[in-house]
């Protein structure tokens, strides 16, 4: 080297990207996007550098939060199909659309070879879940799924406590999503044929962690449910407003899961609980209290953002080419499971999970 040369090159090396940088585009920069989006943006070595939406508002609105970042400006599509087209070097895409165009994107996207972070739920019914399932499969790129509570430090911490057989045999679950109404602008949530109706769209979040508490997906659901309040609120409301779910295991364990958006401010909120042979855990706190006599016990673990840690995850995985903890696997079985306790509230009678 020339002396010319050593005196440039910490200057070239500056210029050029670090090795693990990874190209990011986001499809879908609303409610949930616009978090995903935020988590992106502290993420190391993620730079978002195309963004996709209908609304001009919505793209306009993220594309200032990426440059108020540091970033360069991003490119803006309001077809995620030009998007995918002028950026062949996109490594991932970031997917936080509406339920019923989680399919057809997420399958386009991982068949021209991306990393997809899938928001949740899977789809909006089995046969679609197995079309995501299926292009996961072949596809170059890893799928990783939005259910981004696994990777919470209290509810990952109180998995593993569950797993390491410290407490014995799960025997008995029980969790329920009390809360008030959703936001009422955001119209296809409260349209059951976009949405997938609110056990599947909002739930589905406790249910995937029930169902990797338990092992597995149940036997049996036996639900019940309808909208006793919130009648044509907004106008044309087709999703319930509360419903109850028993689940049941073949080995005779039960989930207990309910849900309601006309609870007081402060009543009764969100449970995640599991009882085992020697006590029981709360999910959300990390808390183990104990059938004898022993005080209750706080798990260890760091506090952090389980939307944030998620995308790290995703990040990392997808430069290792890693399966995620919230794979296609767990997290089809989950959202079948939500649609399990769906069908038996519709159909109103006992649904087996071979019918899935």
């Amino acid at each position: 080297m020339t002396r010319r040369t050593l005196v440039a090159a910490p200057a070239v090396l500056l210029a050029q990207a670090p090795s693990d940088e990874m190209r990011v585009a986001i499809i879908g920069v609303g409610n949930r996007g616009t978090a995903l989006l935020a988590a992106a943006l502290k993420a190391k070595g993620a730079r978002i550098v195309a963004v996709a939406d209908l609304d001009e508002a919505r793209r306009n609105a993220a594309a200032a939060r990426i440059t108020e970042a540091g970033q360069p400006a991003p490119k803006l599509y309001t077809d995620f199909r030009q998007m995918l087209d002028a950026h062949k070097d996109v490594d991932a895409v970031i997917i936080a659309t509406p339920v019923d165009t989680h399919k057809a994107i997420a399958v386009a996207t991982l068949e021209v070879g991306k990393h997809v972070y899938l928001e949740k739920p899977v789809a909006l019914d089995p046969a679609e879940c197995a079309a995501v399932a299926a292009a996961a499969k072949s596809a170059k790129g890893i799928l990783q799924l939005g259910f981004q509570l696994r990777h919470d430090p209290a509810r990952a911490a109180s998995m593993a406590h569950l797993h390491s057989g410290a407490l014995g045999k799960v025997i008995y679950l029980h969790a329920h999503r009390h809360t008030g109404d959703l936001p009422h602008h955001i119209e296809w949530y409260f349209d059951k044929k976009r949405s997938g109706d609110i056990i599947v769209e909002q739930a589905c979040h406790i249910i995937d962690l029930m169902v990797w508490a338990a092992g597995g997906p149940p036997e049996t659901a036996y639900g019940s449910g309808g909208i006793n309040l919130l009648r044509d609120e907004p106008r044309g409301r087709s999703i319930l407003d509360n419903y109850s779910v028993l689940y049941e295991w073949a080995d005779g364990k039960r989930l207990n899961f309910s849900q309601m958006y006309f609870d007081p401010p402060g009543f009764s909120g969100i449970k995640e609980r599991v009882y085992a042979e020697r006590g029981a855990v709360d999910l959300a706190t990390g808390m183990v209290h104990y059938l004898d006599k022993r005080p209750a016990q706080k798990l260890d673990f760091a506090p952090g953002d389980s939307t944030e840690l998620s995308i790290e995850a995703f990040l990392g995985n997808a430069r290792g080419k890693k399966r995620p903890l919230n794979d296609i696997v767990s997290a089809r079985q989950s959202t079948l499971v939500a649609m399990l306790g769906r069908k038996s509230i519709y159909e109103k009678r006992v649904v087996r999970w071979s019918e899935l």
